[in-house]
């Protein structure tokens, strides 16, 4: 079927959720995404039947009502921003700006909603206040209004009625976790930008993370882990501890956006890490796994 995705998102998963489906257990009461941002494996899993019921949750706060409006209220928010959408007819870079700077005061959803679709490559950008301050793809004018609409509604249907929406932090989410649940996790990658990462509300720990991570495994909480990658032009990431006894899979992302406008073919190649407790409900494994291995940031090829 075709996968709705009302939510443009530079780095969603949505072009390798199905492949990330093919490690889901036979059963899943509940599938949890600590880092949901548009939750591409989420509404892959609903789609397709994977999973009873969810958990999104994402830290941006106006990101997550955003999904309140879309869940709960999907005619209004397609409504709304086919309202936007039209307004922006003959001064899109003028209205792009004007908009910004009402959702940076306001915070409504459907400003987000006209933003995110706006801006380049779907990439948001925040300033040090916690600001959207993303430029406009001044090439396109944004998803069309009855695209989106569809994207919307077909959205809701899936979710809606059995998803839980919160902006925690993704600490509060583990904590919170059992054994019948499912966690799916794409947290910010660590090594991907030094200092501060502007497409974030927050960094997180790496060494505060790897700790989570161990006290899953003691709880025998089964997850999956997006966390690194690389392809012709570098590696990165953080090296995962073997303590952890994580199993690693590679998924092949397709071709690396930067590199292309870098005038490079390069192709991208994501790690998705199986925790011991996922590996034992599993009748076995798509395709062959890979011992971990452990990279320097920005390690050359």
């Amino acid at each position: 079927m075709r996968v709705p995705h009302p939510i443009p998102y530079q780095g969603s998963k949505r072009g390798i959720a199905r492949e990330i489906l093919k490690y889901f257990p036979p059963h899943v009461s509940r599938l949890v995404e600590p880092f949901a941002g548009s939750a591409a494996v989420t509404i892959a899993a609903a789609a397709f039947g994977r999973a009873e019921r969810f958990w999104i949750n994402d830290l941006n706060a106006p990101l997550m009502r955003l999904w309140e409006v879309i869940l709960h209220e999907p005619e209004r928010i397609a409504e709304d921003y086919r309202n936007l959408w039209k307004e922006q007819l003959g001064r899109e870079r003028e209205y792009y700006d004007f908009i910004r700077n009402k959702f940076n005061q306001t915070h409504r959803p459907d400003y987000l909603l006209y933003l995110l679709a706006r801006c380049v490559k779907a990439s948001v950008r925040y300033n040090a206040k916690g600001e959207f301050n993303q430029s406009p793809d001044n090439r396109r004018r944004g998803m069309h209004p009855a695209t989106m609409r569809w994207h919307i509604i077909t959205t809701s249907r899936l979710l809606k009625g059995k998803t839980l929406i919160t902006a925690w932090d993704y600490r509060d989410v583990l904590e919170n976790v059992g054994s019948d649940d499912l966690v799916y996790m794409d947290p910010p990658y660590q090594g991907v930008c030094r200092g501060r990462d502007p497409r974030y509300y927050t960094r997180i720990d790496h060494e505060e993370f790897i700790d989570w991570l161990h006290r899953l495994n003691v709880r025998d909480i089964p997850y999956l882990l997006s966390y690194d990658g690389y392809n012709d032009l570098r590696r990165y990431a953080k090296p995962l501890p073997d303590y952890l006894k994580l199993t690693r899979m590679e998924v092949r992302a397709g071709r690396s956006s930067q590199a292309t406008l870098l005038g490079i073919e390069a192709y991208t190649v994501e790690s998705l890490y199986l925790s011991p407790a996922l590996l034992a409900r599993l009748d076995s494994l798509p395709q062959k796994s890979f011992k971990q291995r452990s990279y320097t940031l920005f390690e050359a090829s």
